[in-house]
């Protein structure tokens, strides 16, 4: 018999938060530049073009004992039954012994983990004196990645928002996003000056924007997060010193940036052979404006083997794709926190 928790989208919540994500995405790039952490190949299989697919992301842990996969499926048509169109697992095992240690919803952990990225990212390559975010896109993920960033760049004054398809969104997401961030906070309200100054900083101004090419000049840090096959930033407008934190691109084709963009950045990934393969950085390496060789993971920088940007002229870009590593240690945190208070339902298989 193998006992192992399983949990639900709720009790996820209940024992997850962006500032202990932020430790653990940063934990997952180190271990892996460490060596004491390996991904395997991503599985992807299209059920039926454009209307139904699934990929597998999957990795082993050795520094913290546990390997694991995270499956996620998209079926198109499913809201027209009354379903999510994503839906999202992650099972997490223990590598000294192969028992399941816990089953859990994926979509949390994904748009924790994810905008997490983001903070980290911004930690570790935007300029300190950073004041306007441009966020592109108006999602599901919007209100975890602008709220990672703003905990970890303190001077941000002003939260520009584009959606690419509509305004309309972008004007409904601003309206709605003050109070989706104080969601994220209330874990840390026992924390009162923490939570003070978080609340501070989530009341700057959010202006939806229609001319991307005037919010790219205006912004200090951008971070992208559509479903883009094709560039929505061109290079022209991006100006010097600029970080940008490509989150959209997790598959073949997908295209945020405008790939000249890469010709004059420093370029940083969480994984080479994912960003290479499906992330923002594909295109580019397919059309030459970038070679392999120039990409440095996230990892090597948060360890100091190499450096992050070296001006603040240097304009950076953050091609991540999500790696398995970043879901199953998140997982690990949750299942911990779960059985020191009962979360979740325990199971024998």
């Amino acid at each position: 018999m193998f006992p192992f928790r399983v949990l639900n989208q709720a009790a996820i919540q209940e024992n997850l938060d962006m500032r202990s994500c932020l430790e653990i995405v940063e934990r997952a790039y180190t271990l892996k530049d460490e060596q004491k952490a390996t991904l395997f190949p991503m599985v992807f299989h299209e059920f039926e073009p454009g209307v139904a697919d699934m990929d597998i992301k999957s990795g082993h842990l050795a520094g913290a004992n546990i390997f694991g996969l995270k499956l996620v499926s998209w079926f198109g048509e499913n809201p027209a039954k009354g379903l999510p169109a994503i839906i999202g697992t992650v099972m997490v095992l223990d590598s000294k012994t192969g028992a399941p240690i816990g089953i859990m919803s994926g979509e949390a952990i994904t748009l924790m983990r994810t905008g997490a990225a983001a903070g980290v990212g911004a930690k570790q390559f935007a300029r300190a004196d950073s004041k306007v975010l441009l966020s592109v896109g108006s999602g599901h993920l919007g209100p975890y990645h602008i709220l990672a960033t703003l905990m970890v760049l303190e001077n941000i004054e002003k939260v520009l928002v584009y959606n690419p398809r509509s305004v309309e969104r972008a004007t409904a997401f601003c309206t709605t996003i003050r109070e989706k961030c104080l969601g994220l906070l209330a874990p840390y309200r026992s924390d009162q000056e923490f939570y003070d100054e978080m609340v501070r900083r989530i009341h700057v101004p959010f202006e939806v924007v229609q001319d991307i090419a005037l919010a790219t000049a205006e912004a200090d840090v951008i971070n992208t997060a559509t479903p883009s096959k094709q560039a929505l930033i061109k290079k022209e407008w991006v100006k010097a010193g600029t970080h940008i934190t490509c989150l959209g691109a997790d598959m073949e084709g997908k295209q945020e940036l405008d790939e000249h963009i890469y010709a004059n950045a420093k370029v940083f990934v969480d994984d080479v052979t994912q960003a290479v393969n499906v992330g923002e950085t594909e295109i580019p390496i397919k059309k030459g404006t970038i070679q392999k060789d120039a990409l440095i993971e996230i990892g090597s920088v948060i360890r100091g083997r190499k450096p992050s940007r070296t001006s603040d002229h240097d304009i950076t870009v953050f091609d991540s794709t999500g790696i398995a590593l970043q879901d199953l240690l998140t997982a690990e945190s949750i299942l911990k926190e779960a059985e020191k208070n009962g979360s979740g339902v325990v199971a024998d298989i």
